[in-house]
């Protein structure tokens, strides 16, 4: 058995035949992963509760338990429904394939395979479920391991980009206010506003992640950000109106009472945005990015409604207000 402490992605083959799992496990060691094998599928689902590996590579015709039985099991047992699966058969029929898939596997191999397709399609399905780990449960945007990886690997190349850090303002009060249920409702709001506004006027590879809350991110290129930052400023100013009471809007703040029974005004809610440029030389760790970002964003939350705050290099720090 492999050495499940290892910190090589575990990767658990299930497959009736020994000559295929002998085989599958000296090429996944052999390329750096863990390895280990069950010969039925009745083994394979207790290894999987047992070990709870990265990734199952399944053999389709098993007896007793074929492979479709064995992916519904895995795909129903909360403990074990968050594990990527690669379907392994020497049928090669559509009708096969898309049973697989609707029954929950990743992908799909065909015997005889090349060496070289296994662990492409290996590394294909890894990284996605690491991103799916990370994914925030509430957007499915990329989470903060995914922002650091994609900052630090810009930053090591020397690349130029814009980093856009966008906050709700208010986004406490209108929490307690209103209750959480609204809250989740504004912030896939403006997940939706992100998302649509990078595809329409992003590039194909800009990257977005939600930090957590009402935080959220866009990296972009630098001709790009000012445009994707001011679009998604107009656009949840103009549709955040419906998430309020028009009693709310009509007043233009709410009316909140403190733990004393004082009754204070909080605006009502709109967005800061602070936008970091940098040429590709100026800065050097993705902590600098944080810093000045977070400080971008404080400076902008003391101004009153909607604001794109910039850091450049040379000229200092600017500020664009949006009227709501």
């Amino acid at each position: 058995m492999a050495d499940l402490k290892s910190d090589n992605p575990r990767i658990l083959v299930v497959d009736d035949e020994e000559h295929i799992r002998r085989i599958l496990k000296y090429q996944l060691e052999k390329n750096g992963y863990s390895a280990v094998c069950a010969e039925d599928g009745k083994k394979g689902l207790l290894l999987a509760r047992e070990m709870s590996p990265d990734l199952i590579i399944l053999d389709l015709m098993m007896p007793m338990m074929d492979g479709f039985e064995v992916c519904t099991r895995l795909k129903d047992d909360f403990q074990t429904s968050h594990i990527p699966i690669i379907m392994l058969t020497a049928r090669s029929e559509m009708g096969d394939k898309l049973k697989g898939l609707e029954n929950g596997a990743n992908d799909y191999l065909v015997k005889p395979y090349s060496n070289e397709e296994l662990l492409l399609r290996v590394k294909n399905v890894l990284d996605w479920g690491q991103k799916q780990k990370d994914a925030n449960p509430l957007t499915g945007f990329s989470g903060n391991k995914a922002i650091e990886k994609e900052l630090s690997l810009l930053l090591d190349r020397s690349q130029s980009f814009a980093f856009l850090y966008i906050d709700i303002d208010n986004f406490k009060a209108y929490n307690d206010y209103y209750g959480y249920q609204k809250g989740d409702q504004s912030i896939l709001f403006l997940a939706d506003i992100i998302k649509e506004t990078v595809e329409s006027l992003g590039n194909k590879d800009d990257f977005i992640g939600h930090i957590g809350g009402d935080d959220f991110v866009v990296i972009t290129s630098l001709e790009k950000a000012d445009r994707v930052a001011k679009r998604i400023i107009d656009e949840f100013d103009k549709g955040s109106l419906v998430l309020m009471d028009e009693e709310d809007i009509r007043r233009g703040y709410l009316e909140i009472k403190d733990r004393l029974g004082r009754e204070n005004r909080v605006p009502l809610m709109s967005l800061t945005v602070a936008l970091v440029e940098n040429g590709g030389e100026s800065l050097k760790h993705f902590a600098q990015v944080s810093d000045i970002a977070s400080e971008l964003k404080k400076y902008g939350k003391k101004m009153r409604g909607s604001v794109l705050v910039r850091e450049r290099r040379q000229s200092g720090v600017e500020s664009d207000t949006m009227k709501t």
